[in-house]
């Protein structure tokens, strides 16, 4: 068997009855699966938790919030339309004090008519 280059530095292995054979790199392959497993892994530290799978809603000091499951997130919970609503917090008294602020600014704007063209 005789080994030669090829062009763009493939081995070329002929063997005794003039057929080549074409042996590609082993190491293009694992620097590819590093490089994939490298990417989710910054794209995980950049993004953090995606929030995908949510607990049931559970109600407590009057409020509905819902948990991630994989984090521990909470996210306020409006049962009559069945929607999560509002930002992701770790502690509940933080999201109550958001839907406060928030209920209060709502109440301060004008309602304000305007006509149709």
């Amino acid at each position: 068997m005789l080994r030669t280059m090829g062009s763009a530095g493939v081995v070329v292995a002929e063997d005794t009855h003039g057929r080549e054979k074409s042996r590609k790199s082993g190491w293009l392959w694992p620097v590819g699966v590093m490089a994939t497993g490298f990417a989710g892994v910054v794209l995980v530290a950049l993004r953090g938790c995606w929030h995908r799978r949510m607990s049931w809603p559970v109600r407590m000091q009057g409020h509905a919030y819902q948990v991630c499951l994989g984090c521990g997130a909470k996210r306020l919970f409006d049962e009559e339309h069945f929607r999560a609503y509002g930002p992701y917090r770790y502690d509940l008294n933080e999201l109550i004090a958001w839907k406060k602020a928030s209920n209060t600014e709502k109440r301060t704007l004008p309602h304000v008519e305007r006509p149709a063209s």
